[in-house]
């Protein structure tokens, strides 16, 4: 899978190309239904615009699979005291390739994993004053030595980053409060 940004300026835009092909060689070896089965903790900060941390939250997750279908529970507990759940239904064929959908993404999310790593590709409907907006999102993920899965997402609207959100994620229930 090849992610495609438009060249331009870094301000606005991520310039290149970026293949998840590039890691296939790298260790330890990334396989989303081991990592994600079971119970995982997790911590992030979404960077806006401006680069300025604008969110922060804690999640606890809980995946649970059967072969090469499996769903992912997860339950985001924000500093600002908000409280947000999703559901992932994800499904993988045997080339490393998969497929996911939740009820706030559009359609189905396509991914790919090889190597350390994986990336996937979908359209994210977020709330916004009494509607919603919905924005293009590209997610990466690097399994690092220690166990540590690390995230970067970036969010895009008409071609446009909007903002980008790091995630570290752990196996185990982590339990952790945010504090204001």
């Amino acid at each position: 899978m090849k992610i495609r940004h438009f060249p331009g300026s870094s301000v606005l835009f991520d310039a290149g190309t970026r293949s998840v092909s590039a890691y296939a060689a790298e260790a330890p070896v990334l396989d989303l239904r081991n990592y994600l089965n079971g119970p995982l903790s997790a911590a992030g900060v979404f960077f806006g615009l401006s680069g300025r941390v604008e969110r922060r939250f804690v999640a606890d997750m809980l995946g649970t699979w059967r072969g090469n279908r499996g769903t992912l529970e997860e339950e985001f507990r924000f500093a600002d005291g908000e409280i947000a759940e999703r559901c992932w239904t994800l499904a993988f064929a045997d080339d490393g390739t998969f497929v996911a959908t939740a009820p706030d993404v559009e359609g189905n999310a396509a991914g790919c994993q090889r190597g350390n790593a994986a990336a996937m590709r979908y359209r994210l409907r977020l709330p916004r004053g009494k509607g919603a907006i919905v924005v293009d999102m590209v997610d990466w993920f690097y399994l690092m030595h220690d166990g540590t899965l690390i995230n970067q997402a970036r969010m895009s609207k008409f071609g446009l980053k909007v903002g980008e959100l790091v995630v570290s994620f752990r196996k185990g229930a982590g339990g952790a409060a945010v504090a204001s």
